[in-house]
Formats: C-alpha cells, structure tokens, sequence
C-alpha cells in the first residue's frame, strides 16, 4: 500500500540520504583504480541504480504492514528455506556455500535475513514491553535468532552469524531485559564453550580458532590478509599516496580490495585525513539513523531503527577492526562501501523502510502534543 500521508520530498531524510553518496564514491574510486579487466566499477554502479529504486519505492510503501505476524513469518520461513537450499545448490566461494549464482551476478540470502531478524525481534518485543523483564523473553527472541544463525554458521559464514547475535543482543538490552537474566544466559553458554573446547575440539579445530583470534600470528598462512592490509593502511600515513597509486592493492599484496579489504585500499590511498571523514560520514549515518528511530510511532519503529543502526554498526566495526588487524577477517562487508549486490540492495531496502516509518512517525507524534498539550 503506498502511504499518501506526506509529500515524497518530505518523507526522506536528506542530510542522512546525502551522507551516503561519499561513501559510494570513496568505494567506487577506489574500486576503479585497481580494477584491471574486472568489472567491478560498472558492476556497482549498475547495483547502486537498483538500489537507490528500491529505497525511493521502500520509502512509499506504508511500512505498517510489516507489523503483521503473518508477514514477518512468511519473510522469516522463505529466507531460512533459501538458506537451507544454499546447502545443496548454493555456490561455493572462499569455502563458504552462500550465495546463489545467477549467470554473472550472485545473490547472498544472508543479508536479508540480518534484516528480517530486526524485523522480527522488533515486532517480538514491541508487543511484550510490559513483562519484558521475564526471563522466557530472552529464550524466545534468541529462537528467533538462532535458526539463522545456525544456518549462516554452518555455511560456514562466522561473520554474518556474529552479526545475527549482536543485532539480537543489542535488541535485547534495548528492550528493558534484565541484565542478570542476561548475565545468566551468557554465563551458560560460556560453560558450554569451556566444556567444548576441553572435552569436544580436536587439536586441528582448536588451531583454528586460535588463528580466527589472533590473525596476526601466522602471517604467512591465515594470517596473510590481515597482514597486508594492515601494512596498507599504515603505508596511508596522514594525506596517503594518491588515487591510484596505492602499491598494496595494484602489486596486488592486498586480496579482496573491491570487498573484505577496501577499507585498507581506500586509507592506502587516502590516508588518516580520509578515513577520518568516512569516519564522520559513517557517524552521520548512524546518527540520522537513531533520531528517526526516537520518534518513530510506536515501540515496533524504534526498534526497527534501533535494530538498523545496530546492524550498520556492527559491519562498520568489523570490517575495520579486521582491516586493522584488530578483529579476525570473517568476509564481511563495509556498508555503502565494498563490492556486492545483496549487501548493497539490502542497506537501500533497510533505510528505504525507515524513510517510510519517518513519514508516518512525525504524524503519530504530532497528534500525542495535540492532545497532552491541547486538550484534544
């Protein structure tokens, strides 16, 4: 259904619309210097136009319907059966089963699904704020996350698992849960890991993780990626080397430039004074993105703005701490940013449904000052 209750130039946040397209042109720039005969430039640019039609088109549609059960369930069992069909016709690509290939392009269901359950969390708590505090809440949300983050784990894609957990552990203290229940639940599942890891792994297992949580300690094997981009983002220094003239990424010492590493490309040739204004651009971001969120028409709005924000965040982090060596390198893409579609599309979609909760929230607003302060 779309929503007549405001002008289409009203219902968009511009100063957060605007503060996406540097990031698109830093990711775009530092993609067309190092590109060769890959099309990632064109590639991009092609997935940036159907993106930016799918957030003017999002934006329209009256987002309400997305509060009935019977939508959200729909959504959550069609994308955990994508998910599960990955297992026996998915594409393989860096030893994850995870994407669909159609002809030159791929689909990544797990990025929808990272949004789905922001969806379905929010939808979950919004309605149960009064007994919020009760321990079965905590259990019952975390189904919710749990069968995607089984599926994406077992893909294997960590990093998109991880983000699945901290899109429903931060919804879960944003919603008023108990931090003691919390504690408890955290506490079992640090127990069960313990007894895992004593009892469970084998040695080549536990080598694994120990290079997952330090990926500097074999630098000539796992370690390699993290590595070199942590070189080329110190060869950066303050002004950096130029567009183009980044060595990491055109001597090719930098895998995965258009993606995992483009961040490390972009500060290589920016340097400090660059990744300090993507920085703010990514602060703007965050921060249009919760004053939506804080006047949105109900409990379901802020949560959902809450839950986006929280999902940004979470990929910004992560693909910078692994550019810095900071984090392990688990794939993960760098928003408005890296090369991709699914990411891409799914980042328009996510902001497109905030555009259009931002059109009816104010009105929600405005009519509950009318009547405390007016009387009517």
């Amino acid at each position: 259904m779309i929503s007549n209750n405001t002008t289409w130039f009203s219902r968009i946040d511009w100063i957060l619309f605007l503060s996406i397209f540097p990031i698109l042109g830093a990711g775009l720039v530092t993609m067309n210097a190092f590109v060769g005969d890959a099309p990632f430039f064109e590639k991009q640019l092609l997935w940036i136009a159907v993106g930016l039609c799918i957030f003017f088109i999002s934006s329209r549609i009256d987002a309400r319907f997305l509060k009935r059960t019977s939508v959200l369930v729909a959504l959550f069992l069609i994308f955990a059966g994508m998910l599960l069909i990955l297992f026996i016709i998915g594409h393989i690509s860096h030893g994850a089963q995870s994407w669909f290939r159609l002809g030159g392009f791929s689909f990544q269901p797990s990025d929808m699904m990272k949004l789905i359950v922001v969806l379905m969390l929010a939808k979950y708590f919004s309605r149960r704020h009064i007994e919020i505090k009760q321990l079965k809440h905590i259990f019952i949300s975390g189904l919710y996350a749990l069968v995607p983050f089984i599926l994406v784990f077992l893909q294997p894609d960590f990093g998109s698992a991880i983000i699945i957990f901290f899109i429903w552990i931060g919804l879960v203290l944003v919603a008023g849960i108990s931090k003691k229940h919390i504690a408890i639940v955290l506490g079992i599942g640090l127990v069960i890991g313990a007894l895992l890891w004593g009892f469970v792994f084998r040695e080549y297992q536990k080598e694994r993780v120990l290079n997952f949580l330090h990926p500097l300690s074999d630098i000539h094997g796992s370690g390699y990626n993290a590595y070199q981009s942590t070189i080329a983002v110190g060869s950066g220094k303050v002004l950096g080397k130029g567009v183009g003239l980044g060595t990491q990424s055109r001597l090719k010492f930098l895998p995965e430039y258009q993606t995992d590493f483009i961040f490390a490309a972009f500060a290589e040739e920016w340097g400090f004074v660059g990744a300090f204004l993507l920085f703010i651009l990514y602060g703007i971001l965050i921060w249009r993105i919760l004053a939506i969120a804080v006047v949105g028409a109900s409990n379901f709005e802020v949560l959902y703005g809450v839950g986006v924000a929280i999902l940004f965040m979470t990929h910004i982090a992560i693909n910078i701490g692994m550019n810095i060596g900071l984090m392990p390198v688990t794939g993960i893409t760098l928003p408005f940013m890296s090369y991709g579609g699914s990411h891409l599309l799914t980042s328009f979609l996510a902001l497109g449904i905030l555009m259009s909760m931002r059109s009816y929230g104010r009105a929600a607003h405005r009519d509950d000052m009318k009547q405390e302060f007016l009387g009517y």
